[in-house]
């Protein structure tokens, strides 16, 4: 079982201020660089990189206001992502519950070897 993953999402998504960012613009339904950067703990050219991360990934879309650009989460990616997420881990779970069988086996055996000696 493989799960396809989109590196350019996943890395995107991996950090915490992009992360925090999407939650913002989703419960503000949008937003600048200048506004984010006012809620969060980084400058406003650090958001604005943020923003182009975001952008290329697809995890956002941006339209033209004055001379800023006003940002909006595409929620389609969005949930694309979360779909990539979820596969991913449920292989890992997958992967995981094989381990601990395996494990367990191994335990098992030794157990037995243990008690004829």
């Amino acid at each position: 079982m493989s799960a396809a993953v989109d590196d350019d999402l996943w890395s995107a998504i991996g950090d915490p201020t992009r992360r925090r960012m999407l939650d913002l613009l989703l419960a503000e339904g949008g937003g600048t660089a200048t506004s984010l950067s006012a809620r969060l703990p980084v400058t406003r050219q650090a958001v604005a990189k943020h923003l182009g991360v975001l952008d290329r990934a697809g995890l956002v879309r941006a339209s033209p206001i004055g001379r800023e650009r006003r940002y909006r989460v595409d929620e389609a990616q969005l949930a694309r992502a979360v779909a990539q997420l979820s596969s991913v881990g449920a292989a890992w779970d997958a992967r995981l519950r094989r381990i601990k069988a395996i494990a367990e086996a191994i335990q098992r055996d030794q157990d037995r070897h243990d008690h004829r000696q």
